[in-house]
Formats: structure tokens, C-alpha cells, sequence
């Protein structure tokens, strides 16, 4: 069978994923008579798209209700994806606005952003990997950082404090705030449920510091800033449910109310300095759209 014409007759198809299966095995079971060589090509050549985004790891893991769909050549085009845009790129990291609704990494076949740039990074030939610097909750949006190798990773970790300057977070939360301003220091801990919880006094917690500043207002909900002092797990999570504000649609600390559907919480600063070419980076994203409209 000429495996050309298999690829022709199977352009803009849709194949529906009815059970767990690596790509490159589904795509040959589906293209009945094509070759690894030539399923590899169509993959490099960025022709293969799952839930319409392209994919080009041979491997990637396709999970029941996804779908597969062979492209044309000619709708070829620059890698894109729902769940993240690339803010800033060099040869050492990747700085990159993330979506709610995805994990940034993951142990298992979950989707994640990490798994998001590997594609991409094989999608524009680049020999490298994504390393997590600093992780958001799947429910917050905003600014991460990725490097692209163990060692600069390494960087990032063994000297936080003094490669980032300034990360600030917006947040709609529950309220009229009254404080102009302010800040929440405590000691955080997981319950045997996982929940974190905060503790006045350190009983083996770890030291959490949150500065905030009210941006606007109104009798149901508040605009507030937010910077970090410290970068702990559900850390303004916990806080803002501390001061009786808990942020809208963030019904695991206190939040009874879920208006735009997801958790009001955005990360829309970031600024640090390059670990290697010792350059000053800032970067911020807009306050979504959907907060303002609350306010």
C-alpha cells in the first residue's frame, strides 16, 4: 500500500480515543499500511493535532475522549496551545503565562504545562527539556518560570531569594476589604486531609509571610494585590481565608461564592534576575478580564 496515499486519504479525519494509548501506536492502528518513518515525519512536521493542538512526541500519551486529527501542509504553522503562551524565551529558560485548569507538573499522564513545552520544544527541534523552577496551583493562572536544563533549575533553587526580586499576584476575593493595606504572617501546615492550615505560633509549620494591598472594591467583592514574601503551598490561599476574605471560587478555603467559575487568583508579576547573563527581567500579564467585570 502506498503510504502516501494513506496519509492523503486521512486528512482533516477525526479519530476519536477510546482507550489509554501512545500516539505513534494509534496512528498506525487508525492509518492502516503507514510506517513509523513516515507517522514520525508527519509528528515532526507538526501535521498531528490532539484536542487541536499540535503534537509532535511520538510518545505522547492519548487518554479515552480525545481526539486525534490528521492536518493539511498547508495549515502548518507556529506552535500554539490553549493552556499557556510564551512570554519570554533564550537558550537557558522559558518564562510562560499559564491558564487555570492545568497542573504545571505531573508525575502521571495528566496534562500539564511541563508536558506542554517538552512538545513544544520537540516541535521546534530544540535538544532540550523542561525543568520546573517554582510551580502555580492548577486552579491559578499567571507567570512561570521553566528552565531548560537540571543545572540552571539547580540555579534557580539554590539561590530563590536572591534571583527573585518582586512576584505579585492579583486576586478578587470575597468582600468589602476594608484595609488599604497590610500583611499576614503565620506558620503553614497539611492536615491529615491535605488541606493546608495556618498557625499563629510555629509547631513545626513553615514560616509564611503575605503582603497585600486593596486595589478596589466594592460590597461583594475586593481587588487586592498581593506579594510574596515567602513562596509556600496555598500560601495566599490560607491567607486571605485568615482575614475573613477567602478569594472567589475557592470553595477548598471558604468560598461560597464561584461567579466566573474558576479560582480569582492570578500570578501577574514576575521579575528576577537571569541566572546566567545576570540580566534583569520583569515581567507582567493584564488583571484577567474576568475579575474586572466583578468589580
Amino acid at each position: 500500500m502506498n503510504t502516501s496515499n494513506t496519509r492523503q486519504e486521512h486528512k482533516g479525519v477525526r479519530f476519536m480515543v477510546k482507550e489509554n494509548c501512545e500516539l505513534m501506536i494509534f496512528l498506525m492502528t487508525k492509518m492502516s499500511g503507514i510506517s513509523r518513518t513516515k507517522v514520525k515525519n508527519m509528528l515532526s512536521n507538526g501535521l498531528v493535532w490532539v484536542d487541536d493542538e499540535v503534537v509532535s512526541q511520538y510518545n505522547f500519551m492519548l487518554q479515552p475522549g480525545m481526539q486525534v486529527r490528521i492536518g493539511k501542509k498547508e495549515e502548518k504553522r507556529k506552535f500554539t496551545s490553549k493552556w499557556m503562551r510564551i512570554v519570554f524565551e533564550d537558550k537557558y529558560i522559558v518564562v510562560v503565562e499559564k491558564r487555570e485548569g492545568i497542573v504545571t507538573n505531573s508525575p502521571t499522564d495528566e496534562v500539564s504545562i511541563q508536558r506542554v513545552l517538552n512538545n513544544y520544544f520537540e516541535f521546534t527541534r530544540q535538544r532540550c527539556r523542561a525543568h520546573t523552577v517554582h510551580r502555580l496551583d492548577k486552579h491559578t493562572s499567571g507567570l512561570l518560570i521553566f528552565a531548560k536544563d537540571k543545572k540552571i533549575s539547580f540555579m534557580f533553587e539554590k539561590n530563590w531569594k536572591d534571583i527573585i526580586s518582586d512576584r505579585r499576584y492579583v486576586a478578587v476575593v470575597e468582600g468589602f476589604m476594608e484595609k488599604e493595606y497590610g500583611t499576614v504572617e503565620s506558620y503553614l501546615k497539611d492536615n491529615r486531609m491535605f488541606v493546608s492550615y495556618s498557625s499563629d505560633t510555629d509547631d513545626g509549620g513553615k514560616h509564611a509571610i503575605t503582603h497585600y494591598k486593596t486595589l478596589k472594591r466594592k460590597p461583594d467583592f475586593s481587588l487586592v494585590e498581593l506579594r510574596l514574601e515567602t513562596g509556600r503551598k496555598n500560601q495566599i490561599r490560607v491567607h486571605m481565608h485568615d482575614l475573613k476574605h477567602p478569594i472567589v471560587g475557592d470553595e477548598k478555603y471558604g468560598s461560597t461564592s464561584d461567579p466566573i467559575k474558576r479560582v480569582a487568583l492570578h500570578a501577574y508579576k514576575l521579575s528576577f534576575t537571569h541566572p546566567i547573563t545576570n540580566e534583569e527581567l520583569s515581567f507582567e500579564t493584564p488583571i484577567p478580564t474576568n475579575f474586572m467585570q466583578l468589580l
